[in-house]
């Protein structure tokens, strides 16, 4: 008669079968990250509208770009007599562009009326929120931009840190902006200033006649932000033309050869801002295809 195994040796046995039948757990292999934007047009007409509680959204992108970690914009209507939601902070820093409509703007607690065409700046961590005071709907696009420099944004806010020769939050009126006669039409100067995560932002406002053009197709290291307010303009990039009206909004990547006609019956204006952080290529080649 056989010798049986010991209890122990069994055992010992059992583990190691049951080991050998479960597979080896396998690390999950890291996410891809993001894509980032390029240069791209999105037309007003392409975007999706979703009702809100407040009124309705419209989705633009949410990507990292050449110069940001992170770039959101999205367009939002507000209903009579609602805000945008209550006070609030964050550390990326956002500007808005009133397409229509009458707000009053909350900074840091004080209250400001916008009208329609204006740009509103919120510097990191302040206080801010917007209301629809008018009796129509009011409808403004957003943008918000994430840097290296967003992480350490102070908390106590941008304004109350008031870093010297920086932007702070502010409210820059249409009626302010002094349109200055040019060849082509027009040019309101908006700002020219590094903020708290910026080294440099710059926005000015342009109306070109009838079938004139800027200036010629050109590229460069930053990054441009295009808002069209009114007219229509032919946007040339990298040797494809589209074309947008109102609403619509142009994004030239580092680096891109683009530029922009007004193809309308009438004058065209539209909104410029070009950004420069830590991340901005020193000397982006040009593209080809």
């Amino acid at each position: 008669m056989k010798k049986l195994p010991s209890p122990r040796l069994l055992a010992l046995f059992l583990v190691f079968v049951c080991a050998a039948a479960v597979p080896y757990a396998q690390t999950p292999a890291p996410a891809a990250p993001p894509a980032k934007l390029g240069s791209r047009v999105f037309t007003w007409e392409s975007f999706t509208v979703k009702p809100t509680a407040v009124g309705t959204r419209r989705d633009v992108v949410d990507l990292p770009t050449a110069t940001f970690e992170k770039f959101e914009s999205h367009i939002s209507t507000l209903n009579p007599g609602n805000m945008s939601h209550p006070p609030h902070i964050h550390p990326q820093e956002e500007f808005i562009i009133l397409k229509e409509g009458t707000l009053d703007a909350s900074i840091n607690g004080k209250i400001e009326r916008v009208e329609a065409g204006s740009i509103l700046f919120f510097a990191s961590n302040d206080w801010h929120n917007v209301t629809n005071v008018g009796d129509k709907p009011a409808t403004y696009l957003v943008f918000n931009m994430t840097t290296a420099a967003t992480h350490s944004a102070p908390k106590d806010g941008a304004t109350k840190a008031a870093g010297a020769g920086k932007q702070v939050s502010t409210v820059f009126h249409w009626d302010k902006m002094e349109a200055k006669p040019t060849k082509t039409g027009a040019r309101r100067e908006i700002v020219n200033s590094p903020t708290t995560t910026l080294a440099s932002w710059e926005g000015h406002i342009t109306t070109l006649k009838p079938g004139e053009v800027p200036h010629a197709a050109h590229k460069h290291p930053d990054e441009e932000l295009v808002i069209v307010k009114e007219g229509t303009m032919e946007v040339t990039i990298n040797g494809v033309s589209q074309r947008g009206g109102p609403g619509s909004i142009f994004f030239y990547g580092s680096g891109d050869l683009h530029g922009m006609k007004n193809i309308g019956g009438s004058e065209a204006t539209y909104y410029v801002f070009r950004t420069i952080t830590e991340a901005t290529p020193k000397n982006a080649p040009a593209k080809t295809d």
